[in-house]
């Protein structure tokens, strides 16, 4: 539980930083989260949480909610098995 607390924030920081951001690439040093956990959990954000964008905690509270409906390789990312 302490490992999806941790990463939670992370992935919905990036993930509604860079959908929204119309300098989405620029900069990607910057912005949180490996290219391989966007990819991982975006479609999920979009898919199950897209009326929570843009905001972090509503995001992070939303992928929390619907765990057992996320693909496994973001389940990874809040599980931090996919770096």
């Amino acid at each position: 539980m302490m490992k999806v607390l941790r990463a939670a924030p992370v992935i919905a920081l990036f993930l509604a930083a860079e959908s929204l951001s119309p300098f989405a690439g620029v900069g990607a040093a910057q912005e949180p989260g490996t290219p391989a956990q966007k990819r991982a959990c975006r479609p999920d954000v979009y898919r199950l949480c897209a009326a929570e964008i843009p905001s972090v905690r509503d995001i992070t509270r939303c992928l929390q909610r619907k765990m057992n409906q996320l693909n496994p390789n973001c389940r990874a990312v809040f599980e931090g098995t996919l770096r």
